[in-house]
């Protein structure tokens, strides 16, 4: 059910910024004895711990939230489970994981010079293009699987184990486990998702501040910063304008033509939060409610790379801007502004090209970075 937005300050009770503790055991789910050295973390986060030799692990300072925590270890099916932070210590249910059966899998050869071509297409896509993109390296590019269906003319990938990526502009190794690549050449649409876990890499105080500070820069005018400015009511304050974008779909467009895709009218008035933000009633969940596409300008940063596929009306400032289209009817988001289903919302312009490469843990907090 979906509720008038309110001014959320109000609604922030003070263990928002709680720091919560989460214990629990991981077990064999045939044998029940425990299982020791599995990885358990929080998906998307910093936070993470190895079960001992009793299975037992604790995962700490945990800022409220929604989040999905994580079990792999060699084995076994990888463990999923939604877990909502709030005000207290979680002790978790006994986890049991299912001993991995092996299958013999059907494995295509493919010539060595088609995986570098689709490897390239894939980290290009994965990681993006920007100059951060540049910078990073995946350590173990072996563990990708690569398929390519040439009718379809798509690159579908996955990975077994973590993808590991080394980030040395925003200091951090990302663990990246893929459940799903896809990647339409034909339309250029490209979609993934996976478990992400983040590990703050050590360097000299110099270094850290360095980072600290570019983490700030990727930080702000990202989607998360809009959200979290939704709910502290400081959209215009933290630079954001956000207006509305009536799209129809050109009925002159034809792919690969020079026509527009779509016929797009901007109306030239900023919204207020309350016109395109409801509350639930699951507690620390809120929507996105809209009916047209989200047009977010980030006042703060003049677009230096325009992105030419956006069809930016004429009339709009050279600000960096995003549009957001939906493709559920209520886009769901919890406290650190992250949103339950990615899916549910298409990004073009300045969010839609980031990637990996930008990517910050869901538990980043900008006051860290000052």
């Amino acid at each position: 059910m979906m509720k008038p937005f309110l001014f959320l300050l109000m609604l922030f009770p003070g263990w928002c910024f709680a720091q919560i503790n989460i214990n629990g055991k991981v077990s064999d789910g045939v044998t029940q004895k425990p299982v020791a050295d599995a990885s358990v973390f929080l998906s998307n986060a910093t936070v993470g711990d190895k079960s001992n030799a009793e299975g037992l692990f604790k995962l700490q300072q945990v800022r409220p939230g929604k989040y999905e925590l994580v079990v792999t270890v060699v084995g076994y099916e990888t463990y999923r489970q939604n877990v909502a932070v709030e005000n207290k210590n979680i002790e978790l249910q006994n986890i049991m994981l299912v001993p991995k059966t092996t299958q013999l899998k059907e494995v295509t050869i493919m010539p060595n010079k088609d995986w570098e071509m689709y490897y390239a297409m894939f980290k290009r896509e994965f990681l993006g293009e920007s100059e951060v993109a540049k910078q990073c390296k995946i350590l173990n590019p072996d563990v990708v699987d690569l398929e390519y269906d040439k009718k379809a003319r798509q690159l579908t990938a996955s990975s077994a184990d973590f993808i590991e990526v080394e980030n040395k502009v925003l200091g951090y190794k990302v663990k990246y486990l893929l459940n799903k690549f896809i990647k339409d050449n034909k339309t250029g649409w490209t979609y993934f998702e996976g478990s992400t876990l983040y590990e703050p890499m050590t360097g000299s105080d110099r270094q850290q501040r360095k980072w600290l500070k570019k983490r700030r820069e990727v930080f702000d005018g990202s989607n998360m910063h809009f959200l979290r400015a939704v709910l502290s009511n400081t959209v215009k304050e933290s630079g954001f304008e956000v207006m509305r974008l009536i799209r129809k779909p050109n009925p002159a467009y034809q792919p690969g033509s020079l026509k527009d895709k779509y016929i797009q009218t901007l109306v030239n008035q900023p919204l207020k939060t309350e016109e395109f933000t409801s509350i639930t009633d699951k507690r620390g969940t809120f929507a996105l409610n809209f009916n047209d596409c989200l047009y977010v300008m980030y006042t703060k940063r003049n677009d230096l790379q325009p992105d030419r596929s956006l069809q930016k009306p004429l009339t709009a400032p050279n600000y960096e801007t995003s549009i957001a289209s939906f493709t559920d009817e209520y886009p769901l988001f919890d406290y650190n502004g992250v949103i339950e289903n990615p899916a549910s919302l298409i990004f073009e312009g300045h969010w839609g090209k980031n990637r990996v490469a930008e990517m910050l843990p869901v538990d980043y907090m900008p006051e860290q970075s000052k």
